[in-house]
C-alpha cells in the first residue's frame, strides 16, 4: 500500500457519491484508474479499476469502503463532504463558462437529492434560467438574466458561494 500526498480531483465527487450511498458506476472505475495513474497502489484499488459490468453493488460498496479506509478518505460527515465537492466544482469551473451548464446541472441534482435544500436553490434556479436561455430569449427563474448576461451572473454567484464557503470553513 502506497499513499500519495493528494488524491485526484475526481475524489471529491466520489466521496460525495459514497456519502449519499449512490450506486457505483463507470465513474468510480475511471476514478480508480486515475488514482492508479497518480501513483496510488492497493490491491482493492486494482480490483475496482478492473471491475466490469454487471456491477454487484453489495460487493462494490464493501470494496470502496476498504479503499477509502486504506487512503484515509473520510466521507462520514455528509454535509462537509458535500460542501467540499461543491467548493471543488465552483473553484475548478468559475472561469470556464463552457462548463456552466454541466456544473449547474450537477447543482440542480444536489438540490433535488437534498429535498430542495434552500442553500442550493440559487444554483438550481441558475441552471433552469441558463437552460431556458439556450432555447428561448425568455426565462423566469432569475430576474434580469438574459442571453447576454447569464454567464456573468453565474460567475458572480459562483464567487459568492466560494466566499461563503471560505468563511464557514
Amino acid at each position: 500500500l502506497t499513499k500519495m500526498e493528494e488524491p485526484v480531483l475526481t475524489t471529491y465527487k466520489i466521496l460525495k457519491e459514497k456519502a449519499f450511498n449512490s450506486d457505483i458506476n463507470e465513474s468510480w472505475i475511471d476514478w480508480a484508474i486515475e488514482m492508479m495513474e497518480a501513483g496510488y497502489e492497493s490491491i482493492n484499488l486494482y480490483e475496482l479499476a478492473g471491475t466490469t459490468r454487471p456491477y454487484n453493488q453489495f460487493e462494490l460498496q464493501d470494496l470502496t469502503t476498504k479503499i477509502f479506509k486504506e487512503f484515509n478518505l473520510d466521507y462520514s460527515d455528509k454535509t462537509k463532504t458535500l460542501k467540499n465537492y461543491v467548493y471543488f466544482l465552483l473553484t475548478s469551473n468559475i472561469d470556464k463558462p463552457e462548463n456552466y451548464d454541466k456544473v449547474l446541472r450537477e447543482f440542480r441534482d444536489i438540490y433535488y437529492e437534498l429535498d430542495m435544500d434552500s442553500e442550493y436553490q440559487d444554483l438550481a434556479l441558475l441552471y433552469w434560467a441558463k437552460d431556458d436561455l439556450l432555447y428561448d430569449d425568455y426565462q423566469h427563474y432569475w430576474e434580469g438574466a438574459n442571453r447576454q448576461n447569464i454567464d456573468a451572473i453565474i460567475k458572480e454567484q459562483f464567487e459568492l458561494f466560494i466566499r461563503r464557503f471560505k468563511t464557514e470553513a
